[in-house]
C-alpha cells in the first residue's frame, strides 16, 4: 500500500502517502491518483466508523434493539471499495435487522453518499457503459454496470418519492426583479421496450426580468403515461409554488397549437402566446399556394408576412384573409392541404398572435426554452441509438436529469438527503 493511517485524534486523521514518480508525467499522475484513492479509502473507513454505535442497546418507543455483533461489509466510495466492521441490530421481538452506521452515515444501498451523488449525476447524462468507462479511466474506479444502475435507481426513486413534498429555493437574483413568468409544455416521442413509441413530456417555468432576459428556468420531465395526470399534477404544484413566491408577476403561457397544452395552461396564465416560430411555419406552408409557379415570390411573400405578423397590429387576421384568397389558385393536392391546415391554424389561434403587443410589453414570444428542453432533457439521453426503455427506467432518468438541469436543485436535493437520510423518514 502507498497510503497508511498514522494517527486518529478525535475527528482528525493523519495519513501518510508514498507516490512513485517516473520519467513519464502521465504515469506519475496515475500513481498520484492511485495513492490518493488509497488515502481516501482509509479516511472513509474512519469517517464511517464515527457513525457506528458502541454496541449498547437502542430503545425506540416500546421497541428495544440489541446488537448481534460486529460484522464486516463492503461499501463503494469515490476512492475504492472498502470493508468496514459495524454493529448490526435486531429487535428483541425478532424481525428485520438494521445498521445504525448505514442509517446515520447516509449510505445508499452500499454506496457512500458522495459516490451515489457522483454516479447518479453521471448516469443522468450518459448510459451506464459510458459512466463505467468514465469512472475507470478518469477516477480509477472499477464498477459494474448493474451496480451503477442500482445506485441511480435508488437515488431517482428518492427524487420521485419527494417530488410532491419537497420544494426547492429559487436562486437569489439580487437586484433583478422577476416581472414575467412563462409556462410551457411540450412532448417528444421515445422508444419503449415493447417497441412502441410513446410521448414523454417536458415542462418549463421560466423567470424573466423587465428587459425580457431569462433569469432562471425550472425543468420538469416525465416518462410516457396515459392521460399525463401525474406529470400535469406535478407541473401544477410547481406553478402554485412559484405563484406564492412571485404573486405580482405576469404569467404567460407559450406553446404550440396543441389543444391539450392550452387546456392545461389557460387557468394558470393571464396571457396566451402562440409560439411565433410555429406560426411562421404555417405562413411558410401557405406561401407555396400564394405563387405556385414562382419560388422567389413565395419566399418574398413569406418574409413580408412574417415581418408583419411580428410588428404590425392585427396582422394575424390580415394574413388569414390573404390565405383564404389563395384558395382560388390552381393548386396541387399537397399545396392545397398545407394551405387549408394553415387557414385552420390561424383561424383557431389568431387571438394568441398579438406579437406587437407582446413585444411592447417585453414578453417572450417563442417557446424555444421548452423546445430545447425536449432535446436536452429527453432526446439527448433517452433517444440515443439502440436505446429502449421501460416507463419506470425513463422516469428515473428524467427525474434525475430535471434536477441536474435546474440551477441549484441538485445541491439542494443532496442537502435534504444529508439531513433526512435514506430511507427517507420525513
Amino acid at each position: 500500500m502507498s497510503a497508511k493511517l498514522i494517527s486518529k485524534k478525535e475527528n482528525i486523521v493523519t495519513i501518510q502517502l508514498e507516490v512513485v514518480l517516473t520519467n513519464s508525467m502521465l504515469d506519475s499522475e496515475e500513481n498520484i491518483l492511485s495513492s490518493i484513492n488509497e488515502a481516501g479509502s482509509i479516511a472513509t473507513i474512519e469517517a464511517l466508523k464515527n457513525f457506528d454505535t458502541d454496541g449498547s442497546k437502542l430503545v425506540f418507543g416500546d421497541n428495544v434493539f440489541f446488537s448481534k455483533g460486529v460484522l464486516p461489509k463492503k461499501y463503494q466510495t469515490p476512492y475504492g471499495e472498502i470493508n468496514v466492521p459495524r454493529h448490526i441490530y435486531q429487535s428483541s421481538k425478532g424481525g428485520k435487522t438494521f445498521c445504525p452506521m448505514e442509517q446515520d452515515g447516509r449510505v445508499i444501498v452500499t454506496s457512500t453518499p458522495r459516490f451515489a451523488k457522483m454516479v447518479s449525476n453521471k448516469f443522468s447524462s450518459a448510459a451506464s457503459t459510458v459512466v463505467k468507462r468514465d469512472l475507470q479511466e478518469n477516477h480509477g474506479r472499477k464498477i459494474t454496470r448493474a451496480y451503477l444502475s442500482d445506485i441511480s435507481d435508488a437515488v431517482g426513486s428518492i427524487v420521485q418519492s419527494k417530488e410532491e413534498s419537497w420544494h426547492y429555493e429559487t436562486p437569489d437574483f439580487k437586484d433583478e426583479q422577476v416581472t414575467t413568468i412563462a409556462l410551457g409544455l411540450d412532448g417528444t416521442c421515445m422508444l419503449l421496450c415493447n417497441d412502441n413509441y410513446r410521448e414523454a413530456m417536458t415542462g418549463t417555468i421560466s423567470l424573466y426580468n423587465k428587459d425580457r432576459e431569462r433569469l432562471h428556468t425550472i425543468y420538469l420531465g416525465a416518462a410516457p403515461e396515459h392521460g399525463k395526470k401525474v406529470f400535469l399534477d406535478r407541473m401544477e404544484r410547481e406553478i402554485n409554488h412559484i405563484k406564492e413566491l412571485y404573486p405580482k408577476a405576469q404569467y404567460v403561457g407559450i406553446a404550440d397549437g396543441a389543444e391539450c397544452n392550452w387546456t392545461f395552461l389557460e387557468p394558470h396564465v393571464t396571457t396566451q402566446i402562440l409560439d411565433f416560430y410555429h406560426a411562421s411555419g404555417y405562413i411558410k406552408d401557405a406561401s407555396y399556394a400564394a405563387f405556385p409557379r414562382s419560388v422567389g415570390k413565395c419566399v418574398g411573400w413569406f418574409e413580408k408576412q412574417r415581418h408583419e405578423l411580428k410588428h404590425s397590429k392585427n396582422a394575424a387576421n390580415d394574413v388569414l384573409v390573404e390565405m383564404k384568397a389563395f384558395k382560388k389558385n390552381k393548386l396541387s393536392k399537397v399545396k392545397s392541404e398545407k394551405l387549408n391546415k394553415a387557414i385552420t391554424y390561424f383561424t383557431n389561434h389568431a387571438h394568441q398572435m398579438n406579437y406587437p403587443e407582446y413585444l411592447e410589453d417585453n414578453l417572450p414570444i417563442g417557446s424555444g426554452v421548452t423546445e430545447a428542453a425536449c432535446k436536452s432533457l429527453i432526446k439527448q439521453r433517452l433517444c440515443c441509438s439502440g436505446m429502449k426503455w421501460t416507463e419506470r427506467g425513463a422516469g428515473i432518468v428524467l427525474s434525475l436529469r430535471s434536477l441536474v438541469m435546474t440551477q441549484g436543485r441538485w445541491e439542494q436535493f443532496w442537502g435534504k438527503l444529508d439531513r433526512y437520510g435514506f430511507p427517507i423518514a420525513a
